[in-house]
């Protein structure tokens, strides 16, 4: 390790530290998030860890209420249903991009992701299965160098990942969609489209599964 590295400001430390829970989704919906739960969790200060949970709060992460509680928020239908379309409109083509974009070496790095990833499918470990996923997806969109579209993603993950890690627990992860199979094979095709494609069914089939689930939850 480099001695000389600057040290990573305490409150972004806690910041990534929190949304890594959501985002694995080790904060399910509806979850209360305590100011002092997530101080003994991140060993962290109280200051940072306000910081980052007021940030959360402005991204759509977490969830403030009249009574000055914090939570995972709780999907709606409708929401679900604004989260499809806005991830299938973006996230294809951030794929699209990041295969025009991508080396050899590129390739094995996500092939080294997606060998976790299955792993974890089979073994069943649903919080490996969560991050290895989202780990694939950013590191193929991480290829595509963009500035704004990027971020805008990332914040769409934050909103679905709690409901996703829900699914998982409903449907096991070995019934779980996986198409980077599919996508990496169209990568080494040189099949930039391909692997759009591929990205789209892997949103689509999970995220549909979010809305039967749902659907199924509402009363009557």
């Amino acid at each position: 390790m480099d001695s000389h590295a600057p040290k990573q400001p305490a409150h972004l430390s806690v910041y990534r530290g929190i949304r890594d829970l959501i985002l694995s989704g080790d904060l399910a919906p509806g979850h209360p998030v305590t100011i002092q739960g997530l101080v003994s969790r991140l060993d962290a200060g109280v200051t940072p860890v306000r910081e980052a949970i007021r940030r959360l709060t402005s991204e759509g992460a977490l969830q403030f209420h009249d009574n000055r509680r914090v939570t995972v928020p709780v999907l709606r239908v409708a929401q679900v249903d604004e989260l499809i379309f806005a991830r299938n409109a973006l996230e294809p083509e951030l794929a699209r991009r990041g295969a025009e974009r991508a080396t050899a070496q590129d390739i094995e790095t996500l092939a080294a992701i997606d060998a976790a990833h299955t792993a974890a499918i089979a073994t069943g470990n649903t919080h490996h299965y969560m991050v290895q996923n989202h780990r694939f997806h950013m590191t193929l969109y991480a290829l595509a160098g963009t500035e704004v579209i990027l971020p805008v993603v990332e914040a769409l993950w934050l909103r679905s990942a709690p409901a996703l890690r829900v699914m998982c627990g409903r449907f096991g992860t070995s019934n779980l969609p996986d198409m980077h199979q599919a996508a990496l094979a169209a990568m080494r095709a040189h099949d930039p489209a391909g692997v759009a494609e591929a990205i789209r069914l892997d949103i689509l089939q999970g995220m549909e599964n979010v809305r039967e689930l749902l659907i199924e939850a509402q009363p009557g």
